[in-house]
């Protein structure tokens, strides 16, 4: 993909601002809320500037290059499930039987070999020029409680200390001053694993940053490849053609020739720094926390670069995108360890590892609770918090108003598993950083023959609450054609939410499910929102409890749960800033959207 500004205007519909717009909240604004239109485009801004440092950059910054499924499958060059297929059938090859499935086996090993990167002599297109520092390049502010600016789809490339492997990933990078960079690589993550190997050999890590080019790069650079397999290694796969790299100019470490900008230098392991806080794509800020730092030793360019960036924070956003390719193209591999495993799916709302639908074929008893086992041992899906298992029968996956009647039909406490194991790094929730509470629900059964419950209006049933507990606000029930129904309540909490629990036993004959989140941050009427807020809030070890109906406590932890960790806040714009590019007519959105999607 030469020239990527000409393939998104010809296939993605390129919006181009000309207006000067600041790094600082204005761009990142703009893109976030273009991102969650149905019609979403790419972005380009030729003229990005800083306005407290008055600064004008010469690179033009371009944003949601993955704005929506048919741009994503025109990256990827064709539809994901095509892509999975293939990769299948490798994982599946059988000794030849005839001369046409010789010819067809010589064709798949003939595009293996267009797999691995070859490295090429000399200097590449993006080391035609040299820039001084970090601060020629248009890096963005994002949130208005960021630590500062960050880089947020830079390809972050490394090596293990004996150099037989190398790996790139998709890290967020503070910038702290004009030639270092936090390096934000969380604990599971293969650059982590690298330097490990680099601080107890006490030599320094070399890293080099990759920005733009093939915007496929950016994509394997968050694909979730087996360890000690280098990810580019899946560029050459979908594009039939080797990764061409070059070498850093100071250090060993080897790049794509083509990439828009080149970031240099060296991790020492013995200095660390605090990075963050940071918005983040769970929606909320995660953490002031120490990191390894980057210490910068040359950036280099093509002539005429292109900064691309992203924006995370509240879905949906362009992970949404991203992410729809990385679940069907690694379907193939997920069944490797369930064999009986049919489909599966992550909602974007469900910020990817806080919720995954399954579907399977279910052989004998206990078989989902099985899968779940399994699903929590492999890889990145290790950190899924919630995993709901449907049986081969079920509506697709991401009909949501069908499967959802399809598993509240399934349903009993019986079917659910609680159990313990490794949260992601950025999961807010659990009371001890990495390790938190796991729910499997098995709705791979039968139908439950009873609601067995007598059903209220949301009038009656508030009322009731409310004669217990006065500080419950609001009540809304959802989905009661099904034998569990969803009663939701927002609460002002002023006590432990269990405590609410304890008091509300008689209430068993009038609910299944209930769901209680806070009054002042959530619409009882937006489901959407309120599926984020409560698989990001909950710990199912502390927030679940089975007996006498399904309770989930939703609301944000404090020392009233006896929750000693600092609970962060959500990401929301700034309203000036919102209100400035309202009058300015470069975002055209009304009060109600803003609202949807809880931007301010």
């Amino acid at each position: 993909m030469d020239n990527v500004i000409e393939f998104l205007k010809e296939q993605g519909g390129l919006r181009v601002i000309d207006e000067e717009l600041d790094v600082n909240l204005e761009i990142p604004h703009i893109a976030y809320i273009e991102v969650k239109k149905t019609d979403s485009k790419p972005l380009l801004f030729t003229n990005p500037i800083d306005r407290k440092l008055n600064i004008k950059y010469k690179m033009p910054v371009l944003m949601n290059i993955f704005a929506n499924f048919d741009l994503t499958t025109k990256i990827l060059g064709k539809h994901p499930d095509l892509i999975a297929k293939e990769i299948e059938e490798l994982l599946h090859m059988k000794p030849p039987r005839s001369f046409g499935e010789k010819i067809d086996l010589l064709t798949k090993l003939f595009k293996i070999k267009n797999v691995f990167p070859k490295r090429v002599k000399g200097r590449g297109v993006c080391q035609q020029k040299e820039i001084e520092d970090l601060t020629k390049l248009p890096i963005l502010k994002t949130w208005p409680m960021d630590g500062g600016k960050f880089i947020t789809t830079g390809q972050v490339y490394t090596k293990t200390l004996n150099g037989d492997i190398q790996n790139v990933g998709m890290y967020r990078l503070q910038m702290y001053d004009r030639h270092r960079l936090g390096m934000h690589w969380q604990i599971h993550k293969d650059g982590a694993h690298f330097f490990h190997e680099y601080r107890e050999a006490g030599q320094k890590m070399p890293v080099t940053v990759a920005v733009g080019g093939d915007p496929l790069y950016i994509w394997c650079g968050q694909a979730p490849m087996p360890p000690k397999l280098f990810e580019l290694l899946l560029y050459g796969f979908i594009r039939g053609e080797n990764p061409k790299l070059v070498k850093s100019l100071t250090n060993d470490i080897w790049i794509p020739e083509d990439v828009d900008v080149v970031i240099e230098g060296f991790v020492d392991p013995q200095k660390f720094e605090i990075e963050g806080p940071f918005g983040d794509h769970t929606g909320y800020y995660t953490l002031p926390e120490p990191f390894p730092v980057m210490e910068v030793t040359k950036i280099t360019s093509k002539a005429n670069p292109v900064f691309t960036a992203t924006v995370v924070g509240k879905p949906p956003l362009e992970d949404k995108y991203m992410g729809w390719g990385t679940e069907r193209i690694f379907l193939p591999l997920l069944k490797t360890t369930a064999s009986d495993l049919i489909d599966y799916h992550m909602p974007e709302n469900g910020v990817f590892h806080n919720l995954i639908l399954a579907k399977m074929k279910t052989m004998y008893p206990g078989h989902a609770k099985q899968f779940m086992h399994a699903f929590w041992g492999v890889g990145q899906m290790s950190f899924v918090k919630h995993a709901i298992f449907t049986g081969e029968d079920a509506p697709k996956l991401s009909d949501y108003e069908n499967i959802s009647s399809y598993i509240l039909n399934r349903i009993s406490p019986k079917n659910i598993l609680i159990s313990e194991g490794v949260v992601d790094h950025l999961d807010h929730s659990s009371d001890v950083q990495f390790v938190g509470g796991k729910l499997g629900v098995d709705a791979t059964g039968e139908e439950i023959d009873e609601l067995g419950i007598e059903l209220l209006s949301d009038e009656e049933l508030l009322e009731k609450f409310r004669k217990i507990d006065p500080n419950v606000i609001g009540l809304r029930q959802y989905k009661q054609d099904t034998k569990n129904p969803i009663t939701l309540i927002s609460y002002n909490k002023q006590r432990c939410v269990k405590k609410l629990f304890e008091d509300i036993e008689a209430l068993k004959y009038h609910i299944k499910i209930l769901v209680v989140v806070d009054y002042d941050e959530n619409d009882l009427n937006n489901p959407y929102m309120l599926i984020w807020r409560v698989v990001n809030n909950i710990d199912a070890k502390r927030d679940v409890l089975l007996e006498p109906f399904i309770m989930i406590d939703g609301t944000n932890k404090n020392r009233l749960d006896g929750f000693e960790r600092e609970w962060p806040p959500d990401t929301v714009c700034d309203k000036d800033v919102i209100e400035n590019l309202k009058k300015r007519v470069l975002i055209d959105v009304d009060e109600e959207f803003l609202r949807r999607f809880q931007i301010v």
